[in-house]
């Protein structure tokens, strides 16, 4: 009897939609070899995934950031959230909501003059995304502030720090407003991408939709320098409209003229 003898590597097959990959970094038209992915596509979604998970265990390099923004004599701040490391951090979501009672003690002395806006910096769920671009961000988003005749509070750095943790650190700085870069979760494209969430009249207690969102700022999504002039742009039309979240819309078109 004969035994037929049949190879077990699929030959290559490209997907018809192949030229579409060169406008998104999305997983779109990987091809197939047989019935299955690509072993190469397969072997990319593992890096990826991997690039992903080390995003959200990344640790945020507090003396660098410090280091980059001290060009600007701005009193910076370093506090904590009441999540106590990495793991409650991610189980309690609660917790990087609030700053621990230390570091809120510490804000209070810091509360005797009020400003317009508190800059916040926290490493949410992606660190990685703070080391990489948030003092590139606020070196651009500060001269456009002073431009606006704005006054701005201490810089403050949160770690273990959730998006509402700047409504408990903007009314302790007695901020008319905040804004909170943060890292936001990483996708399988983008581990290194970073939000920025705005927050007029900010105070433990605020919710989503009364917040402003930039988000996927980094180089491959929105770049540093509009980031940072929309960033202004939000923040000039909250403080004279008096409010910012689903009531303030992008287009700006509320303001007036």
């Amino acid at each position: 009897m004969e035994i037929q003898k049949f190879s077990t590597l699929k030959s290559f097959i490209p997907d018809t939609w192949g030229s579409l990959k060169a406008f998104t970094n999305a997983r779109i038209a990987l091809g197939r070899a047989g019935v299955a992915t690509p072993i190469k596509e397969v072997l990319s979604f593992k890096m990826c995934h991997a690039h992903a998970r080390d995003a959200v265990y990344s640790i945020l390099d507090v003396d660098k950031l410090v280091e980059s923004l001290e060009q600007f004599q701005i009193p910076i701040l370093i506090v904590n959230s009441k999540a106590t490391n990495r793991s409650v951090y991610l189980q309690r979501p609660d917790l990087g909501r609030r700053l621990h009672d230390a570091s809120a003690n510490n804000l209070k002395g810091e509360s005797s003059h009020s400003a317009d806006v508190a800059i916040i910096i926290a490493d949410g769920l992606s660190a990685t995304a703070i080391n990489e671009h948030a003092a590139q961000v606020v070196k651009k988003l500060i001269p456009f502030l002073k431009q606006s005749v704005l006054t701005i509070a201490p810089i403050v750095i949160a770690q273990q720090a959730r998006v509402a943790i700047a409504d408990e650190i903007g009314s302790l700085l007695n901020a008319k407003l905040s804004v909170i870069l943060i890292g936001e979760r990483p996708g399988l494209s983008s581990p290194d991408s970073m939000g920025a969430y705005i927050t007029y009249q900010p105070s433990p207690g605020k919710t989503d939709e009364s917040r402003n969102c930039v988000s996927n700022i980094r180089p491959e999504g929105l770049s540093y320098d509009p980031a940072a002039e929309k960033i202004t742009k939000l923040i000039n039309a909250s403080l004279q409209l008096k409010f910012s979240g689903v009531a303030l819309k992008d287009d700006l078109s509320q303001l007036h003229q």
